[in-house]
């Protein structure tokens, strides 16, 4: 019984540290389900490279992807929101905002400037969705607004480009009257015979869809961006019906003649230059 006294080298510890992927290494699409090296998206404009998904970008992307280098000169940068209904839910108004103003991107759901698209000056409106999930606010329609009527002085084209879960209900009624205020200013654009291009991404909805986002000379849209005003579950309890296939999605929107044009990511910039080309040259 001797072999029960022996020494016996202890069992090796698995060493949790050893053979674990560093965080981030990996994504999984949520449209084909295949999980793939993180790096080979972004390097593939955040577009799954097995089945097209588009992945959300952000404002800076946007800009960077659509705009010549370094043409990009940022306006009313520094004009933010303030809680002036003094508004609370589970959060205050003003929680909100700090805590999205923390994440360091945006200081408030668009960024709006002058640039050009293949040497052509145009002002530029992109909205972050990571600020509040794109919502219109009284300083969204105002920064809007200033970009048009920059357009209107300087005889620029406008480009928006649209990613927003509709108006900030913490600001009532003050932000459902951007609806109207964007689309007045629009028109005096349509009147003076400047273009507007309105490029919709995933998701434009609400009080955005409802104004400007549908107001463009030509409306361009990413494909399978969820487009719409109220959502699909909504809808279907109203009416009591059920919803056909790919219902608000900008295949479904470009067949019923909401949307003009369905551009891949990749291809944006060069379909946005053409488009304009051809705007600027009727309007000449």
């Amino acid at each position: 019984m001797s072999w029960f006294k022996r020494n016996k080298a202890p069992m090796a510890v698995r060493d949790e540290k050893k053979g674990k992927a560093p965080e981030g290494l990996w994504t999984k699409c949520p449209s084909c389900s295949e999980t793939l090296i993180t790096k080979d998206i972004e390097d593939n404009l955040n577009v799954c490279p097995k089945c097209s998904h588009h992945f959300r970008i952000s404002a800076q992307q946007r800009i960077e992807l659509l705009l010549d280098a370094g043409s990009f000169t940022e306006h009313d940068a520094n004009v933010v929101s303030v809680d002036f209904l003094e508004f609370k839910d589970s959060k205050s108004y003003k929680a909100r905002i700090d805590a999205a103003l923390a994440k360091g991107g945006s200081k408030d759901a668009i960024i709006c400037g002058a640039g050009a698209v293949d040497g052509l000056a145009v002002q530029l409106a992109v909205f972050d969705f990571s600020f509040m999930g794109g919502s219109m606010g009284s300083v969204v329609g105002e920064k809007i607004t200033r970009a048009i009527e920059r357009g209107l002085q300087q005889g620029n084209p406008v480009i928006i480009v649209s990613a927003s879960g509709g108006a900030r209900m913490q600001e009532s009624i003050l932000s459902l009257m951007q609806m109207a205020k964007t689309s007045a200013a629009l028109a005096k654009l349509k009147a003076k015979g400047l273009p507007f291009v309105s490029i919709l991404t995933d998701p434009t909805t609400g009080g955005v869809t409802a104004s400007f986002a549908m107001l463009g000379d030509v409306n361009m849209a990413e494909p399978k961006a969820l487009i719409g005003f109220a959502g699909p579950r909504v809808i279907e309890q109203t009416i009591r019906t059920k919803l056909p296939e790919g219902f608000q999605r900008a295949e479904y929107l470009l067949d019923h003649g909401m949307v003009d044009i369905i551009v891949q990511r990749g291809e944006m910039k060069s379909t946005l230059s053409r488009v304009l080309g051809m705007l600027c040259k009727v309007a000449a």
